[in-house]
């Protein structure tokens, strides 16, 4: 492997912790089958998942936002008011606003820190990575924390099974801080949107378009609206597209990789993306059989997923992709330095 280590502004910024959240409710197949007309063995086949969590009636994203936000900063050993940065990546908001990433500093005793949210659906999470790490190789943050939290069951119709299947609620959230001598941390990136794809996966509702009426909430406008087929193939072939574009452009193969992961909306998309991109499923990381899509929460969830079983260490590459709602695309590539 002959990495190619593009320049940077001044330094290069890395992620130095890890905090993940989902809440304890957890509604399996089993439970669905009693909801909807669907069935375990129909689920499972189809999208690869087992149970999803759910939180329970007034908990919302700031929650489970705050909640990884603090186990990332007990890992990493430092105070909240250290931070200087929180981004929140979200389609779930607790409302219009102020900004969830409010919220989560108030709650937190963040005092000093700025911050904002990103809506870029499933690939949020990623998007909002960059942003942090930019500020951080600017040279004017120190210390950033990036969040991906949704509260997917609250624009979920659960009388409609091509979507209640699928989505649960969690939250990850990472601290970006300078990389110290010889270490390497965030490489490259490569996003891409595709807004001729928002009629294929959209919440119609609620927003300047269509104002919350009486009508709106009849015709169901304030839940996911998916054509699933369309949002698979665009997946999947951006996916590839992505990923290959990102590690050819550093000189990475594939066989360099110690890990790839993906965003975890279907089983399916995962394995079709893995096959064309001839990266063995022992070097993919899969929990959606555990969490369902999660949204903007899927990868922190994966990278904790990842540890636990083992599979992501220190000095491994890492490749994180993910395609959603825009249609929104992202794949970064970086050294795993914790």
């Amino acid at each position: 492997m002959s990495l190619i280590v593009r320049p940077h502004a001044s330094r290069r910024a890395k992620i130095s912790a890890l905090g993940t959240y989902v809440p304890p409710r957890v509604l399996s197949n089993q439970d669905l089958e009693k909801m909807v007309d669907t069935s375990d063995e129909w689920i499972f086949s189809r999208v690869g998942i087992r149970e999803r969590h759910l939180v329970d009636k007034g908990v919302a994203t700031s929650d489970m936002a705050v909640e990884a936000a603090k186990k990332c900063l007990a890992e990493r050993g430092i105070s909240a008011t250290d931070l200087e940065v929180i981004i929140v990546a979200t389609v779930t908001p607790d409302m219009f606003f102020p900004a969830t990433a409010c919220l989560v500093q108030d709650r937190l005793g963040a005092k000093g820190a700025w911050g904002f949210d990103l809506s870029a659906a499933c690939s949020g999470f990623v998007y909002a990575l960059q942003v942090g790490s930019k500020l951080v190789e600017s040279g004017a943050h120190a210390k950033v924390m990036v969040i991906g939290a949704d509260t997917m069951s609250s624009i979920i119709d659960y009388t409609d099974r091509a979507t209640c299947v699928l989505f649960g609620d969690g939250a990850g959230a990472v601290l970006i801080e300078p990389a110290a001598e010889g270490e390497i941390g965030m490489i490259d990136f490569i996003h891409e949107i595709d807004g001729s794809g928002a009629p294929a996966l959209n919440m119609p509702g609620g927003g300047s378009l269509h104002p919350s009426t009486c009508e709106t909430i009849e015709h169901k406008m304030h839940y996911v609206h998916q054509d699933g087929q369309s949002v698979y193939k665009f997946a999947v072939r951006k996916m590839v597209e992505a990923s290959e574009a990102v590690l050819n452009r550093n000189g990475v193969r594939i066989d360099d990789l110690g890990c790839f992961i993906p965003h975890q909306a279907n089983r399916r998309i995962i394995e079709s993306s893995a096959e064309r991109l001839h990266l063995p499923m022992e070097r993919v990381i899969v929990n959606i059989d555990r969490f369902g899509n999660t949204t903007a929460g899927t990868i922190p969830l994966a990278m904790q997923t990842a540890r636990e079983e083992g599979r992501l260490k220190k000095g491994d590459l890492v490749l994180l992709t993910s395609v959603g709602a825009g249609f929104t695309v992202g794949s970064s590539l970086l050294r795993w330095e914790i």
